[in-house]
């Protein structure tokens, strides 16, 4: 997600962005005022509804259609946008050249979607955008979206989505598929497939509140799940997979203002999270405070690396601390190195029946590295591991399989 900090950029671009006629308070308009632009949409009021419609525009920072007030229900049409952003952060914080565009600072706007086609080539040019007061329900829609910063389903400043059984593809460079940016908002999603194909594109990049049910979410050029500050992610049978070669997740705290707070909370429960990359670690802490919960989830994950909790970096920016990754597993398997540095911290707790194979902290640089295991769960050493406290109901440690390995606990061999 673009971050260029041109805030002065709001006051030319409030509600409509300056490239709209007033319109009839009692319904909605087409407009080919600019025989460029093609034919669009505006709303400001009332209740109206069309089918089997196109809708385009080519021209800077004009919507396909663009509702601020009223209720729009529009199915079965084709609503497209070649033109370009004169703002990409306008474009993320605002909806400007959103292909659809529903904004309201106060009151109600409201955008129902079905079955339509929304297409668009241009630069920052979002699929569909909900702003502030305004919502929006997108049900068997077909996104594609081509142009850098063009996300296909979006949210800022407060707005709210409900996204049932769509198709989203985005192509360009930071255009996660399923976004929300300053200010944050609620995205719930039921069913679909969404895919981002694009360098720094995540399949969900949340600075709000996103919660997924029974969907397939892929993203090729960036982790599959991106989390900034005190921000959610939940996953319920979902399929997840991540072919980006650095991390299969973030959870982070960036430098840019647009997410406050640094408490970051993924939950997953069932379906699956496949990372096929060899770098990094299918789950990567930076910067936060990393509230991971796994619930009988089924983890492939081809790199040597589960957790990675570090003083780290993305992209050209450094963390300023390391993590605090508290992970909690509930009748989960999983394996692999946990991973540690000396500028964070890790408590793991394990429930329900839960088995872990692999190593902790094996360097021993842990700031602490703290763990909690009911007498059910089990724990297989892969290289010998080095805690900080170990609590454990089987006292005896008979649930801990150490082989030709040794567990310290607090600089005491136990095991």
């Amino acid at each position: 997600m673009k971050r260029i900090f041109i805030l002065l950029l709001f006051i030319t671009v409030s509600p409509i962005f300056s490239c709209t006629k007033n319109i009839d308070s009692d319904s909605g308009s087409n407009s080919n005022s600019n025989s460029s632009s093609g034919s669009t949409y505006l709303q400001s009021s009332g209740t109206v509804s069309e089918t089997g419609k196109t809708y385009s525009s080519s021209t800077i920072d004009l919507s396909a259609v663009n509702v601020t007030g009223g209720t729009y229900t529009i199915s079965n049409s084709v609503i497209s946008s070649t033109g370009n952003t004169s703002s990409y952060d306008n474009s993320s914080f605002y909806g400007l050249n959103a292909v659809i565009l529903v904004y309201a600072s106060s009151g109600t706007a409201v955008i129902n979607s079905s079955g339509n086609k929304i297409t668009s080539s241009g630069k920052g040019a979002n699929g569909i955008f909900a702003y502030g007061t305004a919502s929006a329900t997108t049900t068997g829609d077909t996104f594609y979206q081509t142009g850098d910063g063009g996300h296909a389903i979006m949210c800022s400043g407060g707005g709210t989505m409900t996204v049932v059984n769509d198709t989203a593809v985005t192509t360009g460079a930071s255009s996660s598929v399923i976004a929300t940016d300053r200010g944050g908002g609620t995205i719930t999603v039921t069913g679909g497939t969404y895919t981002a194909k694009g360098s720094r594109s995540a399949a969900l990049y949340s600075t709000g509140t996103i919660t997924c049910n029974s969907a397939t979410l892929i993203a090729a050029g960036a982790e599959a799940l991106v989390i900034e500050g005190s921000n959610y992610i939940v996953l319920n049978n979902c399929t997840v997979k991540c072919t980006y070669n650095k991390w299969g997740s973030l959870l982070y705290k960036s430098m840019s203002g647009d997410a406050s707070g640094t408490n970051c909370h993924l939950t997953m429960t069932g379906g699956s999270f496949t990372y096929t990359g060899t770098a990094g670690g299918m789950f990567y802490n930076t910067n936060a405070t990393g509230n991971i919960a796994l619930n009988n989830v089924n983890l492939v994950n081809s790199c040597d690396t589960l957790v990675r909790c570090i003083k780290g970096s993305w992209g050209g920016d450094s963390a300023t601390s390391g993590g605090i990754t508290n992970l909690t597993v509930t009748g989960q398997t999983m394996s692999g190195l946990i991973y540690v540095d000396v500028n964070s911290s890790l408590t793991l707790a394990m429930k329900s029946s839960s088995a872990f194979t692999g190593k902790i902290n094996p360097s021993n640089i842990a700031g602490s590295a703290k763990m909690t295991m009911d007498s059910a769960s089990t724990w297989t050493l892969t290289g010998t591991s080095y805690l900080t406290s170990l609590t454990d109901d089987a006292t005896n440690y008979s649930n801990i399989t150490v082989g030709n390995y040794s567990l310290y606990v607090n600089g005491v061999k136990i095991k």
